[in-house]
């Protein structure tokens, strides 16, 4: 890991700005998922109507959230194609529940096509764009980041989602996930986008063991000096390990969280915000006295 350190990202100093309201990484945060499809992994089909959503926002707040993030188009490896205006369709009405609702709430748009990052920023204001392909998927998506100033999560995949788990291979693991965040930040950077967060990916793109040797090297991604995201929650590197499904890996998910903050993650992902804030106020607790 040549020309890298460890442990440099300092959270006190760092914070980001959408629209009038900011996120501080004083201590890591959580944000929830909200997925309004029929097909993701774990709850697709579960939030569908005003009163589901609304509810499962309410939930995610109350629960200890900071973000909640948005998903119109599952990712999940083999998931069908959705159309741009599909995901419009499904995406619009519930930020219009969710604004009206909770206006002080931070959202994340889970979307890796400019126009509908473009149009719900032009309808709602500043948010999060969630972008699972780091830019590779729409050429336009980081000029758009850059002209709009708002905040970017930015994704390593290897492939496409549809096709991203059939034998992923990589020559150095490291290197390559690294080179690509590099080479990708400098870019945005550019074009005049600074608030970002980097999501190592798991899932996409990697196979059961890429996935857990990124966890336990995920200190490396701290030398970009940026919030690192950490997406495990339910997922097959889980399961498929421990034996059972999405629906038993809490416990999983829960272990590996505080792994992930050990290693330095600022931001957990998950479907299960009460068992993941409780995770954070642990792992804070335990920091507290290492100073």
């Amino acid at each position: 890991m040549q020309n890298y350190k460890t442990n440099c990202f300092n959270s006190d100093n760092y914070s980001i700005k959408c629209g009038d309201k900011s996120i501080n990484f004083e201590k890591p945060i959580v944000m929830g998922i909200l997925n309004l499809t029929p097909d993701s992994f774990y709850d697709g089909g579960s939030y569908l109507d005003k009163t589901s959503i609304l509810k499962r926002s309410e939930q995610i707040i109350s629960e200890g959230a900071k973000i909640i993030d948005l998903g119109a188009y599952s990712t999940r490896p083999g998931a069908a194609i959705v159309t741009e205006r599909e995901e419009l369709e499904r995406m619009l009405p519930a930020l219009e529940f969710i604004c009206k609702e909770f206006p002080s709430a931070i959202l994340s748009i889970d979307t890796f096509r400019s126009e509908v990052a473009r149009k719900v920023v032009a309808e709602f204001g500043p948010c999060i764009i969630n972008d699972i392909s780091g830019g590779t998927m729409d050429d336009n998506m980081f000029a758009l980041i850059g002209e709009l100033k708002i905040p970017y999560i930015m994704m390593h995949i290897q492939g496409q989602p549809q096709t991203m788990q059939q034998n992923p291979v990589y020559v150095d693991l490291m290197k390559e996930v690294l080179s690509f965040f590099r080479s990708r930040i400098k870019k945005l950077n550019d074009l005049g986008a600074t608030d970002i967060i980097l999501d190592p990916g798991f899932g996409f793109g990697k196979t059961l063991d890429h996935n857990y040797e990124i966890l336990s090297k995920l200190q490396d991604f701290n030398a970009f000096q940026l919030p690192i995201l950490a997406g495990i929650s339910r997922k097959s590197m889980i399961y498929k390990f421990l034996g059972g499904d999405p629906s038993s890996s809490l416990n999983g998910t829960t272990a590996l969280h505080m792994a992930a903050l050990q290693k330095g993650a600022a931001v957990l992902r998950t479907h299960d915000v009460k068992e993941a804030f409780e995770c954070v106020q642990l792992y804070s607790k335990i920091k507290s006295f290492k100073e």
